[in-house]
């Protein structure tokens, strides 16, 4: 299930590439079959299937035996992938692996990890083999910042100096890849980080020398920053507070790499600095 986002994508080019056989879903096959390109070969079926729509669910995982489990983050996505599971389980799927997130706690601070918990216990208790997968900040996320880069020269945030983590959702594809085609590491629980932590400052610094003009980085309160988000941004309220929220959450629990991706990719991860070379024209 999403074939269609950064890291669903990443995972079906990773298993086409590996001549893995599999199923990719979205709730729209024109746009399923645009967003998958060249890895739309023989050996990935477009699928359409609606997680507010169980029968389609069943449908689609039907003669399965593996479900890579992530969904964009919102209000329903906890009733949308516990919808998810229980039509797996219907659908005799085995080996569940879901993305989730690095505070899934019960008390987390950042509502939508507290909502990853939930899954998470539900997945546990199911009776299937679970893998959690457990990224932390997506640099293609960083890709949102462009426009403010771009016209203002501004990196703006309520970080502060604290360091955070990044992964390519590359990477996160492959590492699900890896997970679903060795038996082995079924099971087990991930946290996936980039190979090193970046602060603010210090990405308007790249930014700044990669483009050739300067960034500069504007810290804002919390509450200043969610209204800009919200109100005068046009996000929806609760993701300008989830933004916020996992923000203040690298000032409250600093963050350190893991050498997860190393370890299991047999290479380092994709850097910071290379992701934005790569993609620097969205910041010019």
């Amino acid at each position: 299930m999403g074939a269609t986002g950064a890291t669903g994508g990443a995972l079906v080019r990773s298993l086409a590439d590996r001549a893995v056989p599999c199923r990719a879903l979205g709730r729209d096959r024109q746009r399923l079959r645009a967003r998958l390109g060249a890895a739309a070969g023989p050996l990935v079926e477009a699928h359409v299937a609606d997680a507010a729509d169980p029968a389609s669910l069943r449908a689609a995982f039907s003669g399965g035996r593996q479900l890579f489990l992530t969904m964009e983050n919102g209000p329903r996505q906890v009733e949308f992938e516990l919808s998810a599971i229980d039509a797996a389980l219907d659908s005799g799927i085995e080996h569940i692996v879901k993305i989730s997130s690095p505070a899934a706690e019960p008390d987390s601070p950042v509502a939508i990890a507290r909502g990853h918990h939930a899954v998470e216990t539900r997945l546990r208790a199911a009776g299937v083999t679970a893998t959690v997968l457990r990224p932390y900040a997506f640099m293609q996320n960083l890709l949102l910042l462009g426009p403010g880069v771009a016209h203002g020269g501004l990196v703006v945030g309520a970080m502060g100096r604290a360091p955070c983590n990044y992964v390519d959702c590359r990477d996160i594809g492959e590492v699900a890849a890896t997970v679903l085609t060795r038996p082995g590491l079924a099971g087990g629980t991930y946290s996936l980080t980039g190979a090193e932590t970046c602060s603010f400052g210090r990405l308007a610094e790249l930014l700044g020398r990669l483009r050739g003009r300067p960034v500069r980085h504007l810290d804002l309160p919390p509450e200043q920053l969610r209204a800009q988000l919200g109100a005068e941004g046009g996000l929806p309220g609760w993701l300008a507070d989830h933004v916020v929220e996992i923000q203040q959450l690298a000032i409250t629990r600093p963050e350190t790499p893991t050498d997860t991706v190393a370890r299991l990719l047999g290479r380092a991860p994709r850097g910071l600095e290379a992701f934005l070379t790569e993609h620097i024209d969205v910041f010019r």
